[in-house]
């Protein structure tokens, strides 16, 4: 069996990561990539958690500033990572690996109720546990979402998925001079309004020292380099201000 870093983790995945060049909400070949990675890591013994964005369907905050009402804007949202979950689901299965789809929204029709031991269960069997709906309350992103998953399932490490190197002084797309930054603090990453999750979701992993790792998702082979202990990525930790 392959020597890895960690036994579990959990991989924040956005909704635009899906998405085709062309504008289509979900790509069959970008998704179908993303998971015969993911069957790669479960054969090393591997434990993936996945929470996955609802951005490339809806934004909830985006229609609330429109003029919908936030709380429904925001469940509308919820039910954009439903979708994304049950996609990755079918993905995963037609590559021969076996996924769950536990929802923080009780629609046992499509899926079945987030119970944190379930998901341990699940996990400890080689499963991949794809955890929708966020949290099941408005006003709460998914990568808050995605930062109390991994701390309730005891995750060594969370992998946000971008498309970028990691994480910039700002947007390297956009500004030439932008500073990458390969290791950082979770205070540093707050104090100085890094674009790398909300405020919500760094603190939790503060507060719960889980350390993070922000990677492009869209460079071949990097998330099984990584996880076999190559410096890929920015690095963010709770640091000295234990």
């Amino acid at each position: 069996m392959t020597k890895l870093i960690c036994q579990r983790i959990l991989l924040k995945l956005s909704g635009e990561a899906l998405m085709s060049e062309t504008g289509g909400s979900i790509d069959a070949e970008i998704i179908k990539r993303l998971a015969l990675e993911i069957k790669e890591l479960c054969h090393t013994g591997l434990q993936v958690g996945l929470v996955i964005g609802g951005g490339n369907i809806l934004r909830g905050a985006q229609k609330a500033s429109e003029g919908l009402n936030r709380v429904t804007s925001d469940q509308m949202g919820m039910l954009a990572t439903v979708i994304n979950s049950l996609a990755m689901q079918d993905a995963l299965e037609s590559v021969g690996q076996s996924a769950r789809v536990m929802s923080a929204l009780k629609i046992n029709q499509v899926c079945e109720e987030y119970i944190r031991r379930k998901a341990v269960g699940y996990l400890e069997k080689g499963q991949v546990v794809i955890f929708a709906a966020g949290i099941g309350n408005p006003f709460f992103t998914t990568d808050t979402a995605a930062s109390l998953r991994a701390i309730e399932i005891d995750a060594q490490l969370m992998i946000k998925a971008t498309k970028v190197k990691g994480v910039y002084s700002s947007d390297p797309n956009k500004d030439s001079n932008a500073v990458f930054y390969p290791r950082l603090t979770y205070n540093e990453a707050i104090d100085q309004r890094l674009s790398v999750m909300d405020t919500t979701a760094l603190v939790l992993c503060h507060d719960h020292d889980l350390p993070m790792r922000i990677m492009n998702i869209f460079e071949p082979g990097a998330l099984m380099r990584l996880m076999k202990g190559e410096d890929i990525g920015s690095f963010i930790e709770r640091g000295q201000d234990k």
